[in-house]
């Protein structure tokens, strides 16, 4: 072994120690979560908190947040507002204490916040950091106080600007781009979050203003019947099969209300909160309602004779989801979460306590409506007996590997490259089409899977009959996930994109949306993950003698027309993928230099969720109204 020489030593030297704010700017991921447009909207979201922690503190009942040009965020309250005074430790304006040091905050004392969506203290200090410039105003005594910062470092001191007649807090702030891989705000995604927090505050006014635009949009949420007015917002283009389930309780500090309604369609929709703050992969919250709410079903399928009969053998966690609609909120001094970005409730004791308060509720209300509870018990049932059937349905949609004998769908023309990363999926209108795809693609990284017809809609049928369909068996055996929340797995996706290439027609937009339907319903972790895909084949060609121009929208065309008066022009409006030879269909459409997609991102789930519902499910009011709302929406329409 040869001796290290001094420059590669392991000293006391070698050990960084970072100040301040320089860790949050050093390893961001570690605060934010992410540094894509997740943890953009992220640091809305933790100004925002701040203010929903006033309010449910019972100190404000307004918050306005403006999305101003250049992507700067506003948020404004009408709260007590940040302390003004000289923290007595620091000996500098608590303003400032709040801006710029990690874990300062009032959540951690209970007299200041019973409870609160703050897991840290780090909220607000984290997007001073992360923000190219920050400034605050607190309105409070009658005064004005202002800092500004920059890269949370304070440019000065706190000083009085002017004089109030109201309380409360206004941040301002421009994310650094040098740390987001993109600074623009969604104006749907803060709406869709904002307005679920209206909804866990009853009679708390939000207003979310985009000025980015000469339209300034706008949205107002206020809902006074708190997590009831939430679930009927869920529910309302759907077929409830009672009134919604509403109660609350509290046990050992932890405060519940839970807000639940059946339905007459095959999916689940639960909604979990901590002190106002969405937790979208659950926690000990949601497990302890599962685990109530099957055990209480249970209990009343022992007291019907007949639908004992009909399932003996009791059901499951699995067999109580399908058709649920559920909003739970809990209220707790001290919640512990899975990280800073607060996904998933960890808190251990919450689980027990949680599923007494809802066995006691759920209880109650089916004791007080036999009819309800009946009408639940004979979906269960039925969801039960269509699970045994998906499971044997499912089987046939596995792809084998090699030691086991089994292969590819044999309509697939499945790529060389091994590596998913590299490798995308052609989801093609028809054979015709699947057969130019097929020879124009790289072969090297690209598969192509016709699609005969159109698949099944998804929307208005149980797994089993998803699974009998053989157009999707095969969509499924190709992508190699699995499908069914026991089994699917995005691990194993085959393909980093999976494209879908439909004709630029009425018939072609109808596949896509069956398309999306499917995804959206069964494998929506595709969609979150950022795999799905919508090819954008040319709508024509403009031929000025021997020079041929694709154009993608009818405003292209017009420009184009325009700038070139006085040229002779040939137009063909293409409206099938199968009117291009193999070449064109590769240089309009799949050739990763030149082509145009759209990536399929789900910025309101709420939104989707009813927007799904309306156009393929079973109501035909909603679809008329839907369609009358939005037809001057079209831009092209082939008859």
């Amino acid at each position: 072994m040869t001796n290290e020489t001094s420059s590669s030593t392991y000293s006391a030297s070698k050990i960084k120690i970072l100040e301040g704010l320089e860790a949050v700017r050093k390893r961001p991921g570690m605060y934010i979560g992410t540094q894509d447009e997740t943890g953009l909207h992220k640091m809305v979201y933790e100004v925002v908190d701040n203010s929903v922690d006033e309010a449910m503190a019972g100190h404000c009942t307004e918050i306005d947040v403006k999305i101003l040009p250049g992507n700067i965020i506003e948020v404004k309250d009408n709260g007590r507002g940040i302390p003004t005074g000289i923290h007595p430790d620091k000996g500098k304006s608590t303003i400032e204490v709040v801006l710029t040091i990690l874990h300062a905050g009032g959540k951690f004392e209970n007299d200041a916040y019973k409870v609160s969506g703050g897991l840290h203290g780090v909220g607000v200090s984290v997007v001073n950091a992360l923000s190219t410039w920050l400034e605050v105003e607190v309105h409070q005594s009658g005064k004005v106080h202002y800092q500004k910062y920059q890269a949370g470092i304070p440019i000065e001191d706190v000083k009085v600007i002017g004089d109030s007649d109201r309380n409360g807090t206004t941040v301002r702030f421009l994310p650094d781009n040098s740390i987001f891989t993109t600074t623009e705000f969604v104006f749907e995604t803060l709406s869709s979050r904002f307005r679920e927090i209206a909804f866990l505050n009853k009679g708390l006014f939000i207003r979310i203003e985009d000025h980015r635009k000469s339209d300034i949009a706008k949205h107002e949420f206020k809902f006074d019947g708190g997590i009831v007015s939430f679930v009927e917002y869920i529910t309302e283009s759907k077929h409830p099969l009672h009134k919604v389930l509403h109660f609350h309780g509290e046990k050992e500090n932890v405060w519940a209300e839970i807000a639940v309604q059946y339905c007459d369609t095959y999916t689940e929709n639960i909604f979990c909160f901590t002190n106002a703050i969405n937790n979208n992969l659950g926690g000990t919250h949601l497990e302890g309602f599962r685990a109530a709410l099957t055990r209480t079903l249970n209990d009343q399928l022992k007291k019907d004779q007949i639908l004992f009969k009909k399932q003996p053998n009791g059901l499951t966690g699995d067999d109580v989801k399908e058709g649920l609609c559920a909003v739970i909120s809990i209220k707790i001094p001290q919640p512990q979460f899975n990280s800073q970005t607060k996904e998933k409730l960890v808190n251990a004791e919450v689980k027990g306590l949680m599923q007494t308060i809802s066995s006691e509720g759920l209880n109650l209300f089916f004791e007080e409506n036999p009819t309800i509870i009946k009408k639940i018990l004979e979906k269960a049932i039925l969801a039960s007996k269509a699970r045994e059937a998906a499971r044997k349905a499912r089987d046939l949609t596995r792809r084998k590997t090699v030691l086991e004998g089994g292969g590819l769908p044999g309509k697939l023309a499945d790529c060389s490259e091994r590596d998913p990363e590299k490798c995308e999926l052609f989801l093609v209108e028809g054979d015709s089409a699947g057969g130019s795809a097929k020879q124009g693609r790289d072969r090297n990284i690209q598969a192509i899977l016709p699609l005969k017809g159109k698949i099944l809609n998804v929307e208005k049928s149980r797994l089993d009959k998803v699974l009998s369909n053989e157009e999707i068996r095969t969509l499924i055996s190709a992508m190699g996930t699995g499908i069914g929340d026991d089994e699917f797995n995005i691990e194993k996706l085959r393909y980093r994109k999976i494209i879908i290439m439909t004709d630029a027609d009425v018939d072609g937009s109808h596949i896509r949306t069956l398309l999306l339907t499917f995804f959206f319903r069964h494998m929506k972790a595709i969609i979150e993950n950022g795999n799905l895909y919508v090819a954008q084949p040319p709508l024509y060609q403009l031929k000025f003698g021997r020079e041929a121009l694709y154009v993608y929208s009818d405003r292209e065309k017009e420009e184009i027309l325009k700038g070139r008066p006085n040229d002779k022009v040939v137009i063909q409006r293409y409206k099938g993928l199968g009117e291009m030879n193999p070449e064109q269909l590769w240089e309009t459409t799949m050739d990763p230099k030149a082509r145009v997609m759209l990536q399929v991102k789900l910025k309101d789930f709420v939104e989707a969720e009813d927007t799904f519902n309306i156009l393929m499910g079973d109501e035909v009011s909603p679809r008329r109204r839907f369609i009358e709302e939005n037809s001057y929406k079209v831009a092209n329409l082939d008859l």
